[in-house]
Order: structure tokens, then sequence, then C-alpha cells
């Protein structure tokens, strides 16, 4: 997560954390931060500003992977720094990006197969069944298992125990093999979409509308509206109504209308 220091005062480095304070160290430095915060919240108290790394700050984009370690504990921890709460003690350095290798491929040329994952990731081959990489994992995905199911060319399993990533690269910064999983992941769940999932009819009517110019109109008049015209739009849409009233719910109602 790269930062730079705003110089904000009241958090230098203390020997005792106050009252409600804990104790971090952020790239050596040690500072005092309110318990309960989260470690991206601890580092913007800490007077750090974030300029990468901190992404949707909903856990789903992946971008604020962080290694960690408690005092006392040998044990390399790792989480996502916007969900994860600070504790006293916490030694931890940011993995925004990892460099790992990307393969550059024509999905319209590949087929649903291991000769697809192989093509495009060949060293996938030299997993090894550690595990390292499900232990790592804030997502607490099954990694040694979709990269088995890969290596055995189940496209549809791979895909489905991959569902969950947010490619937060953390798996491949401790893969003794040198593998990048989330990339094999991410391929075979391409490959899913494209060639053994079922097309959704819905899906493709809609693509038809928009291939048609339906709705070229409606989103031209959008792009030219004011951003209080907007804000007001989105205000009065259409919502999904409300579930439907039981039929239980509706004789108890009847019912205690008669009784009054």
């Amino acid at each position: 997560m790269a930062a730079k220091t705003s110089g904000k005062a009241g958090n230098a480095a203390v020997d005792e954390s106050p009252a409600g304070m804990v104790k971090i160290y952020i790239m050596g430095k040690q500072y005092a931060v309110p318990e309960g915060l989260t470690i991206q919240k601890a580092l913007e108290y800490a007077g750090l500003t974030l300029l990468r790394g901190c992404g949707c700050r909903g856990g789903f984009c992946g971008a604020c992977g962080t290694v960690y370690r408690t005092e006392g504990d040998y044990k390399l921890k790792v989480a996502l720094a916007c969900q994860t709460v600070v504790e006293d003690g916490m030694y931890l350095t940011q993995i925004p990006f990892y460099p790992a290798n990307k393969a550059i491929y024509d999905i319209e040329k590949l087929t649903p197969s291991l000769e697809s994952l192989v093509q495009a990731y060949p060293e996938f081959m030299r997993c090894v069944q550690c595990n390292t990489c499900r232990k790592v994992c804030p997502q607490d995905i099954e990694v040694m298992q979709y990269m088995a199911t890969a290596m055995r060319g189940d496209i549809a399993k791979t895909a489905d125990l991959s569902f969950d990533c947010i490619m937060c690269g953390l798996c491949a910064s401790r893969c003794p093999a040198d593998t990048v999983q989330y990339y094999v992941g991410i391929l075979a769940r391409r490959l899913y979409g494209k060639y053994v999932a079922p097309e959704a009819k819905h899906l493709a009517d809609r693509l038809g509308e928009l291939d048609t110019g339906k709705f070229d109109k409606e989103i031209d008049d959008m792009i030219k509206m004011k951003q209080e015209d907007l804000r007001k739009l989105y205000d009065t849409r259409d919502i999904e109504p409300a579930e439907e009233t039981t039929e239980t719910e509706a004789v108890s109602a009847t019912e205690a209308g008669t009784d009054k």
C-alpha cells in the first residue's frame, strides 16, 4: 500500500499505549492508534495518506493485502487492511500488487481444457500441493483444491472453487513453486463462462437490445443532465417491491383484525 506522511501531530512513537489505544508498527516506526480501528483506518490515523492499495474499502477488490506479526508470536499472518482490526504490538506491511506472471491470450482461440491452462500458465503444473496458498488466503478459499482440479483439467470445478478470489496476490507471494494461483483461477472462470455455462437468455436479450440502440437516447439524455437532476432521478428510481405477504401472514393479519 503506497502511502506518504501528512505531518499530522499527536501520533508520535510511544513506549506505552494510553488507555483505549494500541501500539502498532508501520514500516518499522511505532505509533499509538485507537483500538477498534481497521488497519487501513489506523494508517490514516497515524498520518499517512493512502495513494494506492486502498481500493474498495469493503473487502472486494483485494488491493490492501497485508502481512503482519504480533509481539511474542513467530507466526506470519495475513489479512485485508480494510477488514482487519489492529492488535496491540502489530508489526505490519502492505502488499498492494505482487509482480506475478500474467499471460496474454485470446479466449476465442482457447478451449475449456487442461491444455488451455497449461498453454497460458505452464508453471502451474509445478504445484506440489503443499497447502501454503490455502493457509495464506485471507478469504479462506480452498486454493490448493482448485489448483488440484485445474491440474486434472476440471474447468467447472476450478471455476467454482476459485469464484470468491479477490486476487490480492498473497497466495503467489508464498508459493514455493512460483505459480500464480489466482490467474489460473480467473482463466478457468473465463473458460467456464465462455464455453461451459449455459447461456443466460435474459442477458442475451439485453445485449441484443443494446446492440439495436434501444437505450441510446436515454443514456445520451442522462449524460447531458446536471448532477442535481441525476441525483433526483436516482432517488426516485423504480426499486424492487417488498416481498409479497405470505398466505400465513395474510391469515394472521385477518384474524388479528377480527379480534379487535
